[in-house]
């Protein structure tokens, strides 16, 4: 399998600016970026993260929100601040040097085994193998492999086959490629079989399972949350507030919430709400609320409505003190962090 590989990648392989790097800190953001993002999507941030922050130095003493700015757009926020607070224990604990062995990356918050491997293997040249989705379905098709790779236990049988093959003396090569095999030969549906270098000793291939391998048991049923949001103004400014509770988007900023459980909110619910805020509106300037937004995030779905308000008077201050709230300029709002949907929103309406 790897003299397959490794034959078949240079012919092949894609031109990604990670690949001509020996950088244990560019590889690593690479690495980060790319957990659940397409390559097409992850790489304007990757160059732009580069710009803003040439060494592990300059993203360890930059401030988390600027951070989460950054990330604006690429969802997963837990991993911009993962990735903030690895890189501050890179400078205080190891000097601004990254480990050079799996073992030691390891102890790294933030790094588990597959982001290891790919430093380990491609700035260090340690023989260990990578494991990620596309690794996953070769090694399943190949070698017949029936354990479903969303259980925890199986990831050791497959770290061992995978483990078995990769060769000491090109491990970097040999990692790219089955990622890159997986990424655009042997793909989740469709692969190009036809012109397949290793056709012949595919187990999947050979017995007409292609489409069956890899076995994934299904996720749970995302559950659906409604949002209905806020967009209390005053004067040429408006209200936000940082979400600091353990939810979605934590760290980044969006307008004063109510949660309910079904899509709509009734004049009198609305009423309500605005009252409890101590919000003095100017009915002259009342709008109707915004049509739903829908937003799907991993593990649940949100139906998002805005309610565009102008304030008579500024908001109390014991409502200020308790929901965080506080008046931004729209110049502000826009080097806030904020979730992908808020961030349309302002661009918008703002």
């Amino acid at each position: 399998m790897a003299s397959a590989l490794l034959a078949w990648y240079p012919r092949h392989q894609r031109d990604l600016p990670w690949r001509h790097t020996r950088d244990p800190y560019a590889i690593w953001l690479s690495e980060v970026i790319l957990q659940q993002t397409r390559v097409a999507q992850g790489l304007p941030y990757y160059n732009t993260f580069l710009v803003a922050y040439p060494t592990v130095q300059d993203l360890a003493a930059a401030p988390e929100a600027e951070v989460l700015r950054y990330w604006q757009g690429l969802g997963y926020y837990s991993r911009a601040r993962n990735m903030h607070r690895t890189a501050q224990q890179v400078v205080s604990e190891y000097a601004g040097k990254f480990p050079s062995t799996y073992t030691e990356l390891l102890k790294l918050r933030g790094i588990g085994p597959y982001t290891a491997a790919a430093i380990a293997s491609f700035a260090f040249d340690e023989a260990v193998a990578v494991l990620d989705g596309n690794v996953y379905r070769v090694l399943a098709r190949i070698f017949g492999l029936h354990s479903d790779i969303a259980a925890p236990s199986s990831r050791k049988e497959f770290q061992a086959v995978a483990d078995q093959h990769i060769p000491t003396s090109t491990p970097a090569d040999f990692n790219q490629a089955i990622m890159e095999f997986g990424a655009i030969q042997c793909t989740p549906v469709k692969p190009d079989c036809l012109f397949c270098p290793m056709q012949h000793q595919c187990w999947a291939f050979q017995h007409g399972q292609v489409a069956l391998l890899p076995v994934k048991s299904k996720a749970k049923a995302s559950r659906t949350r409604y949002f209905h949001y806020f967009v209390l103004r005053h004067g040429e400014q408006t209200y936000l507030r940082e979400r600091r509770e353990k939810d979605i988007w934590q760290g980044l900023y969006d307008f004063a919430l109510a949660e309910t459980t079904v899509p709509e909110l009734p004049p009198a619910e609305l009423a309500r709400h605005l009252e409890a805020l101590g919000a003095t509106l100017d009915t002259s300037q009342a709008a109707e609320p915004s049509a739903a937004y829908k937003h799907v995030l991993s593990h649940q779905k949100l139906e998002v409505r805005f309610h565009s308000l102008e304030l008579m008077q500024p908001l109390p201050a014991t409502t200020l003190r308790d929901l965080g709230l506080r008046l931004y300029s729209t110049q502000e709002i826009d080097a806030l962090p904020k979730p992908k949907l808020i961030a349309n929103y302002c661009d918008q309406n703002l």
